[in-house]
Order: structure tokens, then C-alpha cells, then sequence
């Protein structure tokens, strides 16, 4: 029997989503994934990484013809033939099959990019969504890039237009709603090192980690 696991995080801009899942995978001592899979689904692609940067998490448009004109001047020789017409919709393909052959070769978290529905028939997943109340988000964001409190309000707002509207429409599901996810954690209220052993000690149940 495979023993492998995997933790889906979701996250609200500002929440400490990102901290929060690089704390956890350290606990359990798993792989971690956000940004990473850029890279990743840049190498097993042969397209530079700047496609999928422009498209990160981000609904379906045309990346070329749109973004880069009609060429592909990031494109290795012969990945993708001339006149094909690449869109947010086949990067999200690669970095699908990227997300399920990690989650296939050893317990990983990955942090967004619609890994929960990706990996919805693993048989061992937890899924987990972090927020935090608005003014612990702004007071994150000022601190964190140093910028005034409107700044940092707006931020926030196209950060969660922006995400809710890639996940609702690549899972059918609705981004940070309960019944999307087996755990919704409000990060500040025990703060971020007691939300990470909050969600260990979740994980561990769900799970039948025995550590």
C-alpha cells in the first residue's frame, strides 16, 4: 500500500498561507511546493518559466497572441510546433500533470493552484484553507512590503479576485467556502506557529499519522 500523503493549502493573501505551509511540511517532513512548481512545469515542458509566472493562478485567456504577439520566443526548439495556440487553460494542464506525478512519488504540500481538486482522488489528502481577519492581512502586508495601509488593502482585494476566480473556475467549487475544504483555519487567532500545530494535529487524525 502506498503511504504517501499530501496536504492541499489554499490561502487568503496575507493569512501567512505560505509560512504556515512551509512550517507544517518541515514538521512532517515532506516536500513543499508553491512557487517551485513554476520551475518544475517549465523544465517538463520546454517553455520558459515566464509563461507560467503570466499565468499563475489565473483563469483561462490566450497567453499567445495576447501577452507575446503570434511567436514564441520563449519556447524551446521544437516543444510546441509554430501556430499552436497556448492558453492559461494547456499551461494548467502541464502543471496538473507536474502536481499529480510529485503527489505520485512521495507526501508533498503544495500551496494553491487548484492542487485539492488536481489530487481529488488521492486516497491519502487533507485539505486545508487558511484566512486570517482583515486587519491581521493588512498589518501583514504593510509589514511584510512595506506599504500604507490603502495600499495594502487593494493588494489584498485583487490577490482574492484573482485566486477565487482561478479556482472557481478550474474546480467548479467555490474558493474559501467550508464545504470545499476538510479544514478552514482562521491564522489569526492562534497566530501562525499555533495554526501550524493546529493542522498538524488535524492531519495526524485525518490521516492515522502515527508521529
Amino acid at each position: 500500500m502506498n503511504e504517501n500523503y499530501v496536504i492541499n493549502l489554499g490561502r487568503q493573501l496575507g493569512s501567512g498561507g505560505k509560512e504556515i505551509g512551509e512550517k507544517l511540511a518541515k514538521e512532517f517532513g515532506i516536500a513543499f511546493y508553491d512557487k517551485e512548481l513554476i520551475k518544475l512545469a517549465s523544465d517538463e515542458s520546454g517553455l520558459c518559466k515566464e509563461f507560467f509566472e503570466k499565468a499563475d493562478e489565473r483563469a483561462s485567456q490566450s497567453i499567445i497572441g495576447g501577452l507575446f504577439g503570434t511567436r514564441f520566443p520563449f519556447i524551446s526548439d521544437g516543444a510546441i510546433p509554430y501556430g499552436s495556440c497556448l492558453s492559461n487553460d494547456s499551461l494548467f494542464k502541464i502543471q496538473s500533470d507536474v502536481i499529480r506525478e510529485l503527489a505520485e512519488r512521495q507526501s508533498c504540500l503544495f500551496v494553491g493552484r487548484c492542487a485539492d481538486y488536481i489530487l481529488r482522488d488521492h486516497p491519502r489528502c487533507v485539505n486545508v484553507f487558511v484566512s486570517a481577519s482583515k486587519e491581521a492581512r493588512i498589518e501583514r502586508l504593510m509589514r511584510i512590503h512595506n506599504i500604507p495601509s490603502e495600499a495594502a488593502e487593494e493588494l489584498m482585494e485583487k490577490a482574492d479576485k484573482k485566486r477565487s476566480s482561478y479556482y472557481n473556475y478550474y474546480s467548479y467549487k467555490t474558493w474559501g467556502a467550508a464545504e470545499t475544504y476538510h479544514l478552514c483555519i482562521d491564522s489569526s487567532v492562534l497566530g501562525i506557529d499555533g495554526t501550524v500545530q493546529f493542522i498538524k494535529e488535524f492531519v495526524k487524525l485525518k490521516l492515522g499519522i502515527q508521529k
